[in-house]
């Protein structure tokens, strides 16, 4: 019986959570390492970039779905005190980050249309920085909406969700994982859109973008917060198009098309 009152304890759980969150980090400082950190970087080989991927989102959003998990685990801990089944957490997670995969899935797929079609005003040379910048304005743009204001709102109160939401057994735990990634893809998408826009692979972009995620989601004023990163995203934007050479942590493209990685074994 005490393995798993241990198994339940949230001192446990958080740990688990920060550890992950830890050691992805370091998987993913250890992966990028010599890699081509600029927009349009090649995502190579889809196994490789789905595992990279994955690493990633483990990394900069366990710290931010924290509450949600910890939430999901203390409930989960409540039904089986009273002879309900218990669920471990990990299978919430696990559906949570699928989502996720699912996300980068698309993104990678788009990646390769628009390299096979290969439109020559991609170039850094040509338009690059043109279009860079306006897929960052989108992206702060978005955050106006209320589609945005929703997700937001779910993520940063999930209790309501979880007291009315709740399904039973391993299956409505992949049910509410895979739901509550939703919003958070929702709320979290246009994020990435900036981060495949100025480096998919930058270490200094995904701690930053990190952050704001974080920030949003977990710290007071979170919508406040998320009015005034639009305001910021626009702006940055902007100064992409416009100067991105000036743009403090945005590498320049080291060719013209700036669709190459440095590592050779991770070339498709």
């Amino acid at each position: 019986m005490e393995p798993l009152r241990r198994r339940l304890n949230p001192v446990w759980t958080t740990a688990l959570l920060l550890g992950g969150a830890l050691v992805t980090w370091l998987v993913t400082l250890n992966r990028m390492e010599g890699m081509d950190s600029g927009p349009g970087t090649d995502l190579g080989a889809l196994g490789w970039f789905l595992g990279v991927w994955v690493t990633m989102m483990a990394a900069m959003m366990l710290p931010s779905v924290a509450p949600m998990v910890l939430l999901f685990a203390r409930v989960s801990r409540e039904k089986a005190s009273r002879g309900r089944e218990f669920v471990p957490t990990w299978i919430f997670v696990l559906a949570y980050l699928a989502v996720w995969a699912a996300y980068g899935l698309i993104a990678y797929g788009t990646f390769r249309l628009i390299k096979w079609a290969d439109p020559s005003f991609l170039s850094w040379r040509r338009d690059g920085p043109y279009v860079a910048g306006g897929a960052v304005i989108a992206a702060g743009l978005y955050q106006l909406t209320p589609l945005k204001e929703v997700c937001l709102r779910h993520c940063r109160g999930p209790m309501h969700y979880l007291l009315h939401g709740w399904k039973e057994g391993r299956l409505g735990a992949v049910t509410m994982g895979a739901e509550h990634g939703l919003y958070c893809v929702g709320c979290c998408w246009g994020i990435f859109v900036v981060l495949f826009a100025v480096g998919v692979m930058s270490i200094f972009w995904m701690a930053l973008l990190a952050a704001v995620i974080f920030a949003e989601k977990v710290l007071p004023y979170g919508e406040r917060f998320a009015r005034a990163v639009a305001v910021g995203l626009v702006a940055l934007g902007i100064w992409i198009a416009v100067a991105p050479s000036s743009v403090p942590g945005l590498t320049q493209p080291s060719s013209g098309g700036g669709m190459q990685m440095q590592k050779q074994e991770m070339t498709p």
